[in-house]
């Protein structure tokens, strides 16, 4: 499978770049792998990309994607998510814009969402701790509007 030109040069340059100090390859199938995460859109799991990966080539085993993720994961192109539902989630790294989560522990559904006023709070209680912050990641955990609504109705599946 060939990447169309021009799509997410930089992330392909970013990746054979760490494959190359690393003694690896880019693989056909380590190429469909990455081309597949970028054009998902959203948070992907190992087993989902394993999925539409094999959608496009039949031969790609999990292990090639779980490896690919992992290596994805340490050269900045993904960021791995645990969400506290048992799987792992991938999203793209490279370029993104910061963001936080909030999830829902009913339906996993989850919000993505960024608040300068809580980045400018951490930034000062790590000032007055002297604490120089690198990076960090916030999930909040609770109940969306729907499942809320269900707690609350009763009813599976009620309409806000």
């Amino acid at each position: 499978m060939k990447v169309e030109k021009g799509f997410k040069t930089r992330e392909y340059e970013v990746f054979n770049k760490y494959l190359k100090e690393k003694d690896l390859k880019l693989t056909a199938q380590r190429e469909l792998i990455l081309d597949t995460f970028l054009r998902h859109h959203g948070h992907i799991s190992a087993e989902e990309l394993y999925q539409k990966a094999r959608e496009k080539q039949a031969h790609v085993g999990f292990a090639t994607v779980y490896r690919t993720l992992k290596h994805l994961t340490q050269c900045g192109l993904a960021r791995e998510l645990d969400f506290g539902d048992g799987r792992i989630q991938y999203e793209p790294e490279l370029d993104r814009q910061h963001h936080d989560h909030m999830i829902c522990t009913q339906c996993g559904t989850y919000i993505e969402f960024l608040n300068p006023q809580i980045e400018e709070l951490q930034e000062q209680v790590s000032q007055i701790h002297g604490f120089k912050i690198t990076s960090h990641r916030m999930q909040l955990y609770g109940l969306c509007q729907k499942c809320q609504k269900e707690k609350s109705t009763g009813i599976k599946g009620a309409r806000a």
